[in-house]
């Protein structure tokens, strides 16, 4: 099996507690409970608006060592790519894949622009949601990013979002991964998804 990372599309809900978060504790600590439990978390805040580099710096504080986040970009705006890529950078070791979600119909010249503007070290997974994107996953491989959801094409890694609980059938598609998969469950008001995150874990 390959190298599996599970967590939750963010960390910050109150409503989680009680439930995940014990009752009463503050929410300043929310993120260091949640890293003892998970090794990875989506950062959608960054794809609102994009926090100080220091902001950055204080996240990778509070996580350990092994611990990822996986900020979002959103692909409509393509202007400051360099900005967002040198504040994500203060994450340092602990910056994972940067999902790029993009709701718009196909346009290659936005995906062209955006490979060529991050460094190709990043792991870029493209959360492309409209269907006329079909098709573009092997341009994805030769770029050495991954469309998100799609365990069928070649590519180095792999990027799972799932609001559903893990049944039999997407356990063993992770299992079965021969690269690096990422596998995020979406969030709610109710702590769902640290459950199926957690129960994931137990079946791979």
């Amino acid at each position: 099996m390959s190298a599996v990372r599970v967590g939750t599309s963010g960390w910050s809900y109150p409503s989680w507690r009680p439930g995940f978060y014990p009752a009463g504790l503050d929410p300043s600590e929310f993120l260091g409970y949640y890293a003892e439990r998970f090794t990875t978390v989506e950062l959608n805040t960054t794809g609102y608006r994009l926090p100080s580099e220091e902001q950055f710096r204080r996240w990778a504080d509070q996580a350990p060592d092994g611990f990822v986040f996986a900020p979002k970009l959103p692909g409509g705006r393509l202007r400051g790519l360099d900005v967002f890529e040198s504040r994500v950078r203060a994450l340092g070791d602990r910056l994972g894949p940067v999902r790029i979600s993009l709701k718009s119909p196909r346009d290659d010249g936005a995906i062209e622009l955006l490979l060529g503007s991050l460094d190709p070290s990043l792991e870029l997974a493209f959360d492309l949601e409209h269907p006329s994107w079909d098709g573009i996953e092997a341009r994805l491989a030769e770029a050495g990013a991954v469309r998100v959801n799609d365990l069928e094409h070649p590519a180095r890694f792999r990027y799972l979002r799932r609001w559903d609980p893990p049944d039999d059938a997407f356990a063993e598609s992770v299992r079965r991964a021969e690269e690096p998969v990422y596998v995020y469950f979406r969030h709610g008001d109710e702590p769902d998804a640290p459950r199926y995150a957690e129960e994931l874990l137990s079946r791979v």
